[in-house]
């Protein structure tokens, strides 16, 4: 996958004065670009640089930002996270399917809100679909008394 995006990260100088603390292009890779991540919420802005980089998922009690391109044809499996998941469209259309059937395309500019939903993501399209995710750490989900558990970290 050759995909590359910019990110810019602000902080700050010794006197407190707003920065640009990074500048730079990152390479995306098999699970996507990691933006930013953090072990805790609330995250902590002091430090010059983020908390954690986690390559699948996130610290319990965290959040990550990772930016996908999911290539035409692509299906992921059946899959669900301990998060409270954003994920907005930047470029193409993808299927979200849910474990009971139901599918419905998202295209450039929608949000989806995944609250702990087993679900899968295709491509169906000929083109490649360009989506940002946005992960935060979720309590164990508990329906009727039974807790849920995530099938990926």
């Amino acid at each position: 996958m050759d995909a590359k995006f910019r990110r810019i990260v602000t902080g700050h100088d010794p006197r407190g004065r707003a920065v640009f603390a990074i500048d730079e292009t990152i390479q995306e890779e098999a699970l996507g670009a990691i933006v930013w991540s953090t072990d805790e919420l609330p995250a902590d802005n002091d430090g010059p640089a983020e908390s954690a980089v986690s390559p699948v998922g996130i610290a319990s009690g965290g959040a990550i930002v990772r930016v996908m391109t999911i290539d035409p044809g692509h299906r992921s499996p059946m899959h669900r996270t301990q998060t409270l998941d954003f994920g907005v469209v930047i470029e193409g259309a993808i299927d979200l399917e849910l474990d009971d059937g139901a599918v419905r395309t998202v295209g450039v500019g929608d949000v989806v809100v995944q609250r702990g939903t087993i679900h899968a993501w295709h491509n169906t399209t000929d083109k490649p679909c360009r989506i940002a995710f946005i992960l935060v750490a979720a309590k164990p989900l508990t329906i009727n008394g039974e807790r849920l558990e995530p099938t990926h970290a």
